[in-house]
């Protein structure tokens, strides 16, 4: 049996300039992966109730960032709230998203799931209140934003999927471990194709 189609969410993590080749904290083929997600939304909007941006927002958070960053757990200045970099990729001018949350003013926050929208409210409520059961997680980086938001909404008891090609880890060997996490917890792989 297929899942309704008005109870599914697309979630686009983190696509920003400041993710993206010559943003501060920038990963090989994140342009690339922003121009297939608009694609992917334009042609397949109708599939979807609802669709959410989440972007990182950092006003001050604290020792996530770092003048001498390990890339584990601190980074170098990204994402600064109200800078162009910090806005959503050009390519996703044509969005028009539902829902737009921002995350990570005073903390880190890799999930999405972290973020509220500008009246306050979070994904989590968003999603439960337009009664989603079905998750796809698209965006910027697999190994990390990305993946923190599709456990996050498996741990909600929503169905998950990422899509394999409309996503890109920062490394190649981040990308292949946090493919096995997301595996291993009941988070689905595929390519956009099998929507």
């Amino acid at each position: 049996m297929t899942q309704s189609v008005d109870r599914n969410a697309l979630i686009v993590v983190d696509v920003q300039p400041t993710f993206c080749e010559g943003g501060a904290l920038g990963v090989a083929g994140g342009n690339a992966v922003a121009e297939r997600i608009a694609e992917f939304a334009a042609q397949h909007r109708d599939n979807y109730t609802l669709i959410a941006t989440t972007q990182d927002w950092h006003i001050e958070p604290g020792d996530h960032f770092s003048q001498n960053p390990d890339f584990i757990d601190t980074w170098p200045p990204h994402g600064v709230a109200g800078t162009e970099e910090a806005e959503l990729h050009p390519a996703l001018a044509d969005l028009d998203p539902d829902v737009s949350v921002k995350k990570g003013q005073y903390a880190a926050a890799y999930s999405g799931f972290e973020g509220t929208t500008g009246e306050g409210q979070s994904l989590a409520d968003i999603l439960h209140d337009a009664a989603i059961t079905h998750v796809d997680v698209v965006g910027i980086a697999e190994s990390h934003c990305v993946k923190a938001t599709a456990l996050d909404a498996l741990e909600l008891g929503l169905e998950v999927r990422v899509f394999t090609d409309l996503t890109v880890p920062v490394t190649e060997e981040q990308g292949e471990a946090a493919r096995v996490e997301l595996l291993n917890a009941g988070v689905g792989l595929a390519p956009s194709s099998h929507i």
